[in-house]
């Protein structure tokens, strides 16, 4: 599997703008990822390589939900480039609970819930079917201005949880 195509299907954040609608209450809590954000050089892990990237969240649809897009290349063991990808990720509220859908144009994963802290983390997880992985996604905000991001799967059939990617992302200003 590539799943580090999905490595930095990570982040965003930034205060509002003005002219940008309010979010609606059930995804004010993560207000915090909206804006644009630019990462150094984060973990792969399966590839022992690295990830840069920049990251885009834009409140849509008069608040109702965020839009992530992402953009991120990809290096090799020996910092040598190895790819690069596009990805996007919808964040709603749907009867009480925040969904994402997320798609790098090869596959797509399905986040059924969060558990938020208002205004500091965010943890997206899919519920786990039969002979798939259930995946994670976490964003972490540690700095008005520093956001960590980590990306793991747990394999079909397994308990455990595997950390695929992570890392920082800036606030771009």
């Amino acid at each position: 599997m590539k799943w580090p195509s999905i490595a930095m299907a990570l982040g965003v954040a930034f205060s509002a703008s003005a002219g940008t609608p309010p979010l609606k209450a059930d995804l004010a809590g993560i207000g915090f990822l909206v804006g644009r954000w630019e990462s150094g050089s984060g973990r792969v892990a399966d590839s022992g390589g690295t990830s840069r990237g920049s990251s885009v969240v834009t409140v849509e649809a008069n608040g109702a939900a965020l839009l992530r897009r992402d953009h991120t290349d990809l290096f090799d063991a020996r910092a040598k480039p190895s790819g690069g990808f596009d990805q996007v990720m919808l964040i709603y509220a749907e009867n009480g609970t925040i969904h994402a859908d997320y798609s790098d144009g090869q596959r797509v994963i399905h986040y059924t819930s969060a558990t938020v802290v208002a205004g500091e983390s965010v943890t997206f997880s899919s519920t786990p079917q039969a002979g798939t992985p259930a995946f994670k996604l976490t964003y972490e905000l540690h700095a008005p201005d520093t956001l960590s991001v980590t990306f793991g799967m747990t394999p079909p059939g397994q308990s455990g949880f595997q950390p695929i990617a992570s890392g920082t992302l800036k606030r771009h200003k």
